[in-house]
């Protein structure tokens, strides 16, 4: 009995077939990108295989869905197995071992691409979300700082005893005797521009009255 496919017609294979059999001939590096295109298709369907077969074989048990359905998903699992087994056999055909690889490509691929999508649609889905519920996270304007005095510390605190400058009263020393010591005068008289000198003491009457009884 030939059952309803489980899954739609593989493009991506039909594609790859065509560029085979071209003429002239497709090059060779776009080959190996329609060969990993046909294993990122191949990659989506066994997971999502995979997701369905527990839920149907579950639905089956429960006489929720009939068996068509489920023997539909067997004939497309084998099918999917043979589609592996091709590709892997083309991948070899180009580099000795790339079959082993090619499908480990294909998953990254397939998680890089949804990653791209997400990242395309975040500026559509952030507009759609805003047109909704309104924006979120409206600009706040904060004061500007202020400078911060720090208050004096009181007299007792032993900072402010440091801070406090060690001067002492320069008042001269009492001596014993009771007088004060002389004051040292620094101002001394010099010889001014015309020449004139210093002032000397005049000679005494005395010393005059006696130079006269001499003569």
């Amino acid at each position: 009995k030939i059952y309803e496919p489980y899954f739609p017609s593989h493009p991506e294979r039909d594609i790859y077939v065509s560029l085979l059999q071209s003429d002239p001939p497709a090059h060779e590096s776009l080959l190996k990108a329609a060969l990993v295109r046909r294993a990122m298709t191949d990659v989506s369907r066994v997971l999502k295989m995979r997701e369905d077969k527990a839920a149907l074989q579950n639905l089956l048990q429960k006489g929720s869905i009939g068996d068509d359905l489920w023997n539909s998903l067997l004939q497309s699992e084998k099918e999917l197995e043979a589609e592996i087994m091709e590709v892997v056999a083309e991948a070899n055909t180009f580099v000795e071992g790339w079959g082993g690889l090619i499908f480990q490509t294909a998953g990254e691929m397939i998680a890089n691409e949804k990653i791209r999508i997400a990242y395309e649609d975040t500026a559509a889905s952030r507009l759609a979300k805003e047109q909704k519920y309104g924006k979120v996270g409206t600009k706040i304007d904060l004061p500007a700082p202020q400078p911060v005095f720090m208050p004096a510390p009181p007299p007792g605190h032993p900072a402010a005893a440091g801070s406090a400058p060690a001067s002492t009263p320069s008042t001269p020393a009492k001596p014993s005797n009771g007088l004060l010591p002389p004051q040292n005068t620094k101002a001394e008289s010099v010889a001014s521009s015309d020449g004139e000198g210093l002032d000397t003491p005049s000679p005494s009457k005395s010393s005059k009255k006696k130079g006269k009884k001499r003569k």
